[in-house]
């Protein structure tokens, strides 16, 4: 059965089984690797993406729930010639570790982003708590985020449902 999903604002027709996970449809068939796959259970964040602007756990979201919404993962918040207000924090503020976690931790600050520029530590701390990470750069994470904020805001920036800004 193909689904249409719209991801990163293009649209495309996957031929899949209807339960499958959107987390596997983004890598095997989309070759988005950004998100990952961690516990499989929707426990650890990793596999975080956008929705309409919400976050979302991509490996317990069967695609038969996402035909004709808007999909964004880390991948469509920039380029790594353009990295988007976000991305380009976390590299500012030199916040990733290991990296595995960050796309997730990333897609969850985006989602709180656009709903509130200025958030306060607690806010963020709220909106990553489904992300884990076992690195030690959460105070870089959160003054990372508080950095795309005022970056997002200085410049008035407006965020689109797909996450990117202009």
């Amino acid at each position: 059965m193909a689904i249409s999903l719209k991801v990163n604002g293009a649209t495309h027709q996957i031929d899949a089984d209807p339960a499958t996970p959107l987390l596997y449809v983004l890598r095997n068939d989309l070759a988005l690797n950004g998100a990952k796959f961690g516990c499989g259970l929707g426990q650890c964040g990793s596999c975080m993406v956008m929705v309409e602007g919400e976050a979302v756990l991509s490996c317990v979201t069967p695609i038969m729930l996402l035909e004709g919404r808007e999909i964004t993962t880390v991948e469509g918040l920039g380029t790594i010639e353009e990295p988007g207000p976000l991305q380009a924090a976390f590299i500012e503020m030199q916040a990733a570790q290991c990296g595995y976690c960050i796309p997730g931790m990333m897609m969850s600050a985006q989602a709180l982003l656009q709903k509130n520029p200025a958030p306060s530590d607690e806010d963020i701390r709220d909106a990553l708590s489904t992300n884990l990470c076992r690195c030690g750069t959460h105070m870089r994470i959160l003054a990372a985020i508080r950095r795309a904020g005022e970056v997002m805001q200085s410049a008035g920036m407006k965020t689109t449902t797909n996450g990117r800004t202009g």
